[in-house]
């Protein structure tokens, strides 16, 4: 297995997100080779690290001056085996092709352990939504779509949301979709109630990382009401999560930006979150605006020199980041372990470095990888292709119903898995191993192709 991993870096050395993606779900699924050994005759690890397909496209648009802009956009359709593409898009400057190919290889096993019919897939641009017109964003987007609509479809491959991309950017593409095509079709998640969205879409990554954590928390007597809990990021996710949080009798110290975090020892309460969402969905403003209406609040400005992140130095019951890739390093898990927290629920895309997981998982701590918890989203958007498909629309309680359903069915599979293969309470390996078996089985079914 180890030579999977060499391969890639001899082939692709530049692309170190990918392989870590790869190096860490490898680590884990050890055992099922070893159960089937017949599985290395197939090869079925090595194809399952190559992308089914990808795409790498121009994206040339007209910014509000009239000057000529060119971004570069994305699509990569790592595996099909249970069922269309599935995954999101995101645009920000930061990403490359190895950064949807880390999101996308991670995004099978995620859309497996929902139990449905979906593949995994990712794509995005590195175009900043941020500080453009809404003029702008609508140009770049009609852009993106006349290329990426070649590559998609509804029962081809069916993107969704993501960072970068909400309810502006999705109407705008699937217009232009709409427009190419000459249909309306499930081809894209996270549309607008009006045109063919479901209910909770959008407060569905953040509420089953919730349910999820209530679930862990659970299989050791313990309830989140009354826990204090250290929240990162301040978008969609975030927000969510800590909606939910609050609803359930948590009480959320933090939430944060860019710019910084803000520390609220009385708690982020209902009114002062709804002063949040104001603040970013519509205002687009900064985290550090926060302090101007609650001046009890302490503000920290971002230092990126630091070796670590303050925000996780504080003392809580319970961690949740929702904000990016890689921002839990070694330094910032062992200060979470040594303050005593009890429980690290993931809510972003691979939050957590490899040497922070290794000492989440040292410790005695509920250690819950994004895998397993994030995936109410891209639930919530299978279940909104099946409306699509079906010309219904559910209500918001029977959606909310079904994604409790789904990652109550999440938790179990990650106990029983882990138990079976001897890491009970493990949830990085229950859910590893829990996804994958459902992937390579299904590749063994249906031959070499």
């Amino acid at each position: 297995m180890t030579d999977v991993v060499k391969r890639l870096k001899h082939s692709d050395p530049h692309e170190k997100e990918f392989h870590q993606a790869v190096a860490e779900i490898v680590s884990w699924v050890k055992p099922v080779l070893d159960r089937r050994p017949d599985f290395a005759q197939q090869a079925l690890l090595e194809r399952l690290v190559e992308p089914e397909r990808s795409v790498v496209f121009r994206v040339p648009w007209m910014d509000d001056s009239g000057q000529v802009q060119v971004n570069r956009g994305y699509r990569v359709e790592m595996n099909s085996v249970l069922g269309p593409y599935k995954g999101g898009l995101r645009f920000h400057p930061s990403v490359s092709l190895s950064t949807f190919k880390a999101l996308a290889f991670e995004q099978i096993f995620k859309n497996a352990l929902t139990m449905l019919p979906i593949g995994g897939a990712r794509g995005g641009s590195d175009f900043e939504p941020k500080g453009k017109s809404d003029n702008e964003v609508m140009r770049f987007c009609q852009s993106f779509m006349a290329e990426l609509a070649h590559h998609i479809g509804p029962d081809i491959d069916v993107p969704g949301g993501g960072m970068g991309v909400g309810l502006r950017e999705i109407g705008y593409l699937f217009g232009a979709y709409r427009k190419q095509s000459r249909e309306h079709s499930a081809v894209i998640t996270g549309k607008g109630l009006d045109w063919g969205g479901s209910q909770i879409r959008l407060q569905s990554t953040g509420y089953g990382v919730v349910y999820f954590a209530a679930e862990a928390l659970s299989t050791r007597n313990r309830a989140l009401e009354g826990q204090r809990c250290l929240v990162s990021g301040a978008g969609n996710v975030a927000q969510h999560t800590v909606e939910k949080i609050i609803a359930l009798g948590g009480k959320v110290l933090t939430m944060s930006d860019t710019s910084g975090f803000i520390f609220d020892e009385e708690g982020i309460d209902a009114g002062k979150l709804a002063f949040i969402k104001r603040l970013k969905n519509m205002k687009r403003g900064r985290i550090r605006e926060y302090v101007d209406k609650y001046s009890e609040t302490q503000y920290v400005e971002a230092d990126h020199s630091l070796d670590h992140n303050p925000l996780w130095n504080h003392k809580a019951d319970c961690a949740f980041p929702c904000a990016a890739e890689n921002e839990i390093n070694a330094r910032d898990a062992t200060n979470l372990v040594n303050s005593g927290v009890k429980l690290v629920c993931e809510g972003a895309d691979l939050p957590s470095t490899p040497e922070a997981i290794d000492i989440f998982l040292d410790s005695d701590i509920l250690y819950a990888p994004c895998t397993a918890t994030n995936a109410g989203g891209v639930a919530i958007a299978s279940l909104e292709m099946s409306q699509n498909r079906m010309l219904l629309n559910w209500s918001a309680q029977e959606v909310d119903t079904r994604l409790k359903t789904v990652m109550k069915n999440i938790h179990h599979q990650c106990l029983d898995t882990a138990a079976d293969y001897g890491q009970p309470g493990n949830y990085v390996m229950g859910a590893n191993i829990a996804g994958f078996t459902r992937v390579v089985n299904a590749m063994w079914d249906q031959g070499l192709i």
